[in-house]
């Protein structure tokens, strides 16, 4: 007798998301051209359902219908089924998310989309009950009500679907029509829409009904708008907002890593899914943060989720996972979740009311919910409870949590989404390499360069063309506009980690490969390459969502490659990403926090730095610190190992000639391509840097 009842053809595939449902007994085919030809030869309306493998409400209705033999019998009767993994293929998911928003239903996962066998969008949703609740039909009168329109009253199937799809041909890509260069006021009301929004008692912000997302974007801009005018408010949200993120739910207290969202406006309850982007963000927010207020709080946490990913999300090649599940053992929350008196016994009873006290574990446990310890008292208030100092309490807490951790480890883990993004990555190899910059960290180095070398080594196809994903030995998919400029801004990080030249070429490299890919003389950057798949549209995005746009990361990464001194072109399309999509930054900035990011940088006019001297030397090391530990939003810095650097010299023109001036290890300042006269000491440098 076979282990499975039904095998589908996702069985080939090697997204955990798919062959999550290669077994259902709906008949679902992967996205491709055998699923449209069957829904032209059969004269059936396509189901497209998107989501992916960590996705709550994606095992929910996996489990209530795709699992039911009635169901799947009418749908694949009716239907032609298609599963598509939201992570491989984002521009798939993009247009049917923008069709769904164009049928006026707020967006999320799983999206089901019914289309025409000419792949037009009609009408679709996110999560279907089995039966009617929450103000929804259920998953089997949808389908019947189709099927009566489909057979009875056709046209008006084929009138939506091509008014849906003239809507989304029209929004797919921003005009640049010739708008003015935008300035301060964009930041100005981008930082007064934050604090209309802001939560003073709870940090974050109630932008989303019900949920709070981690804002770690958002935070960056801030962080910008404070270094440039002084307002305190706008620091003061970025310290309230990550202090409670870091002692709330919404963060893993034991294992360390930050969850996907908050189910509430405290931080306290979370969806426990972890996904490797928010993490990679919320890092780089914690590095800038320590580096304007030089709490050490900030490089604890750093350090705490850069602990996770080494621990939990790295390969045994170095290169990091997606995600983790929220469920284990079919349920949310399950692995995280304590009662009072199995810390007691596993701690012993002093120890343990200490860390029931920390992190508020009750008689009904974490939470009446299944949630993660969080902490209602201040360190003080808590050491003061019990008559110790902070440094006695934390001693004792390391070990409790090093306890709680290995018991924990016993336990069925969540599912762990083991393929390997591109983009993803890159976000990820940037927060290693920036905190390897920052807190001078030689393993945190080391962990970048493994995860871009197997980036390189590993997601390119044989003629170099970059991939998107890789999973247990197979690299496919073009990779998307994001993949390249997110990749080449982590590669100046390692550069500006390392000085490595090799860094430096590779963004440059794949910079040159964006032009060629993606580039849209009349606007944005395409978000797919001229090699890509023919959709029904070609999308050019901006919006910041969970991780930066495609375009904000060119704009970023081409403003720093021209500030290192290459072709005036990369500004000048820096200027045009930045154009066309005015209006979006003028009227809801909040959404483009990194495009904002990259719009201070420009119009910061950023001053270019050289170091010339020898690694190792006190003079030399000094003046790297000054410009690798302080916060200085607005710069590019190469370094120039004294008259031994002819590749750094070849490559960056900004380096060009910059030798020790009386063998002293020497700082060069520019702006505009114009140099102030060389200094040596850490307070002339610090002077034209400020």
């Amino acid at each position: 007798m076979p282990e499975h009842s039904f095998t589908n053809k996702l069985i080939n595939e090697k997204s955990p998301y798919l062959l999550q449902h290669a077994h259902n007994p709906v008949n679902w085919y992967p996205w491709g051209q055998e699923a449209f030809e069957k829904a032209k030869s059969e004269d059936k309306l396509l189901l497209v359902s998107i989501g992916y493998a960590t996705c709550h409400w994606c095992h929910v209705m996996e489990r209530e219908s795709f699992e039911d033999p009635e169901l799947a019998l009418y749908l694949n009767k009716h239907f032609v089924p298609v599963k598509v993994d939201r992570e491989e293929r984002p521009d798939v998911d993009k247009i049917h998310m923008d069709a769904l928003h164009a049928l006026g239903q707020q967006g999320g996962w799983p999206l089901n989309m019914f289309l025409t066998p000419e792949g037009k969008p009609v009408t679709g949703g996110t999560y279907f009950p089995p039966k009617p609740m929450y103000g929804r039909k259920s998953f089997r009168e949808l389908l019947e009500n189709l099927v009566f329109i489909w057979e009875n009253e056709r046209e008006k199937i084929y009138s939506t679907a091509d008014e849906i799809t003239s809507h989304l041909q029209q929004q797919a890509v921003p005009s640049y029509n010739g708008l003015p260069e935008l300035n301060w006021e964009v930041e100005e009301k981008a930082v007064a829409q934050f604090q209309e929004s802001f939560d003073s008692r709870h940090g974050g912000f109630n932008q989303q009904p019900q949920n709070k997302f981690p804002p770690s974007m958002g935070l960056m801009h801030l962080l910008r708008h404070y270094d440039r005018t002084g307002n305190a408010m706008s620091l003061e949200m970025v310290e309230k907002t990550l202090q409670k993120m870091f002692a709330g739910g919404i963060y893993d207290q034991l294992g360390g890593g930050l969850s996907r969202y908050s189910t509430d406006y405290e931080w306290l309850v979370p969806h426990f899914e972890k996904m490797l982007y928010d993490n990679s963000l919320f890092i780089w927010a914690l590095i800038e943060t320590f580096q304007v207020t030089r709490n050490p709080l900030y490089e604890t946490a750093v350090r705490d989720v850069l602990t996770y990913v080494a621990r939990d999300m790295t390969s045994p090649q170095g290169a990091f996972f997606s995600a983790e599940d929220a469920d284990s053992e079919g349920v949310e929350g399950k692995f995280y979740l304590w009662s009072k008196a199995e810390v007691t016994e596993i701690l012993g009873a002093e120890t343990g009311k200490l860390a029931c006290a920390y992190w508020d574990i009750t008689e009904k446990g974490n939470f009446e919910s299944s949630n993660i310890p969080n902490r209602p008292m201040s360190d003080e208030e808590v050491a003061e409870l019990f008559n110790i100092t902070t440094e006695e309490m934390q001693v004792q807490l390391r070990s409790a949590r090093e306890k709680l951790l290995a018991v924990r480890s016993q336990r069925i883990r969540p599912l762990l989404d083991d393929k390997v993004l591109t983009s993803w990555n890159a976000l990820m190899i940037s927060a290693f390499a920036r905190a390897a910059r920052v807190f001078e960290d030689t393993d945190f180095e080391m962990r970048a360069v493994r995860a871009a070398d197997f980036i390189f080594e590993n997601l390119r196809d044989e003629s170099g063309r970059l991939l998107r994903r890789w999973r247990d030995g197979e690299a496919r998919y073009p990779a998307y506009l994001c993949d390249h400029a997110q990749l080449a801004t982590a590669c100046l990080d390692l550069y500006e980690t390392t000085y490595d030249p090799e860094w430096f070429r590779k963004a440059v490299e794949l910079s040159q490969e964006i032009n060629r890919l993606f580039r849209n003389d009349d606007g944005p950057y395409y978000d797919t390459g001229i090699d890509g798949e023919t959709l029904l549209t070609r999308n050019a995005e901006g919006y910041d969502g969970v991780e930066p746009s495609g375009n904000s990361s060119v704009t970023n990464a081409f403003l720093r490659l021209r500030s290192y001194g290459l072709s005036p072109e990369f500004y000048s399309d820096a200027q045009r990403i930045l154009r066309s999509f005015a209006p979006h930054l003028e009227q809801v900035g909040v959404s483009f926090s990194a495009m904002l990011g990259a719009l201070h940088f420009s119009l910061s006019e950023p001053k270019e730095i050289v170091i010339s001297g020898r690694r190792g030397d006190p003079e030399t090391e000094a003046l790297l610190k000054e410009v690798r530990s302080e916060f200085h939003p607005n710069i590019v810095v190469a370094f120039v190992e004294n008259g031994e650097s002819p590749e750094t010299e070849k490559i960056i023109p900004l380096a060009s000639g910059r030798v020790m001036v009386n063998e002293r290890a020497t700082a060069y300042v520019c702006q505009n391509q114009t140099c102030q006269l060389p200094v040596h000491s850490i307070k002339e440098l610090r002077k034209l840097l400020n």
